[in-house]
């Protein structure tokens, strides 16, 4: 058959359809309205580029691409010997392609979630439960939290990505408390004051001022912070039109999310957490009970399988604020701290490893030279999803029978100890991005 789309299903009929290890999908994108419009979004780029026939709106938000099998959006094999028209089903009939170990770990399930986001607008202040709270919320609330699972993720910016993550040293929370009175005002003075006091106390003193002032905030009463939030969004206008500078206020922060969610309770939260500016390549972890938000950019994320999200601001969704409080991980850190580097492989010096600290994901970045004309994907012990972001080339594999054209959006199942060989045509080397689980 010929190379490229239709090439995949034709070809010869070949008996064994077990015999298919490895295949294109065709992925779920989401359209929520916080996602990048029409090509501005990298979400749409992609698409496009992957799908000659997709039409992309130049008025709709391109928010997620979703890779994998979460049923809201399980990705469609891209040929058509095979009888299963989404992974999962296929996955379902064929456990064996997660590797032993995985399958055995998740109960026969892709224990991850690959995407990619494109963030026009923020996305709601939210943290994840850890294993044994999702439990009990799902237990107790399924209609907002829908499964038992925990929920780390991991991003890694594609281009330059602002975010917020986990709650800022307390020095810089004091400055604030002490350079903007609208602030100090919904928190009051009094846990004002313990959180001042606290600084030189030992961590566990601090922690428990900072969940006082932050618990405080969440419980203002609507009108209280409205009013405060008019006040200061006013006053740091005033400045800004006066040409004086904002940054000891966050000012530039406050008036792009309060131009988004007026009135919103996170317009007050860019005070306790940190912002943090990634740079393409650069990434960050978020851990069980971690307050974070993206803000804006473009990033590949990688998660657990779960749908838990306790939310805190920046949204019109369900606030769960007691639980929300009661959760959260009150240690203070450097924003610097929460720039998660990756690790370049011992092995192949074409791949950085993302590795975070739970045993749910990996992800590995892989650059390819210009100078070099084939690569090897190489074969590991568990089920893989591979994404190009750059570069062009053709796929060959023993667990494919026909040749795969891979161009940018480009999106390959790989099942467990299957290699893929890249005969690349591009002059400028290939970037792209593989899921996996290495347990």
């Amino acid at each position: 058959g010929r190379r490229g789309g239709a090439g995949w299903g034709s070809g010869h009929q070949f008996g064994a359809m077990a015999e298919l290890r490895v295949f294109p999908l065709s992925c779920v994108v989401q359209k929520y309205a916080w996602g990048k419009i029409g090509l501005d979004s990298e979400v749409a780029k992609l698409l496009a580029s992957s799908d000659p026939l997709a039409q992309i709106d130049p008025d709709k938000p391109y928010a997620e691409l979703w890779m994998g099998t979460h049923p809201r959006g399980d990705a469609v094999i891209l040929d058509n010997r095979i009888p299963q028209k989404t992974l999962g089903q296929w996955i379902a009939d064929n456990p064996g392609c997660l590797g032993s170990k995985v399958k055995e770990t998740f109960q026969g399930q892709l224990p991850f979630l690959f995407k990619v986001l494109s963030v026009n607008t923020s996305l709601s202040i939210q943290a994840h439960p850890n294993k044994e709270l999702a439990g009990k919320l799902h237990a107790q609330f399924p209609e907002h939290y829908p499964d038992a699972n925990h929920k780390p993720e991991m991003a890694i910016a594609l281009t330059p990505f602002q975010g917020m993550c986990g709650f800022r040293p307390v020095e810089e929370i004091v400055a604030f408390l002490q350079t903007v009175p609208e602030f100090r005002a919904l928190i009051g003075n009094v846990a004002a004051e313990q959180l001042e006091r606290s600084v030189c106390n030992d961590p566990r003193g601090v922690s428990a001022a900072l969940r006082v002032c932050f618990t405080r905030m969440m419980k203002s009463e609507k009108k209280v912070f409205v009013d405060q939030l008019n006040m200061l969004v006013k006053r740091i206008s005033q400045e800004v039109a006066a040409g004086k500078d904002t940054s000891g206020s966050s000012g530039k922060l406050l008036l792009q999310l309060h131009s988004q969610f007026p009135g919103d309770i996170g317009c007050f939260a860019i005070y306790f957490l940190n912002l943090v500016m990634l740079q393409p390549g650069e990434s960050m972890f978020l851990g069980a009970n971690e307050p974070h938000a993206y803000l804006y950019g473009d990033c590949i994320e990688c998660m657990a399988c779960s749908d838990n999200t306790v939310r805190a601001g920046l949204t019109p969704k369900f606030i769960d604020v007691l639980t929300l409080c009661e959760m959260l991980n009150y240690t203070p850190a450097p924003s610097s701290s929460k720039v998660f580097a990756p690790t370049q492989s011992r092995l192949d010096p074409c791949v950085c490893l993302y590795d975070p600290p739970v045993p749910d994901f990996t992800v590995m970045k892989i650059e390819i030279p210009s100078s070099i004309k084939l690569y090897l994907i190489s074969a590991i012990d568990s089920a893989s999803i591979l994404l190009v972001i750059q570069g062009t080339a053709v796929g060959t594999s023993t667990a494919a029978i026909s040749e795969m054209t891979l161009r940018r959006g480009s999106v390959l199942f790989i099942s467990a100890n299957e290699s893929v060989s890249l005969h690349l045509s591009s002059l400028d080397g290939m970037l792209l991005f593989r899921a996996c689980c290495l347990l």
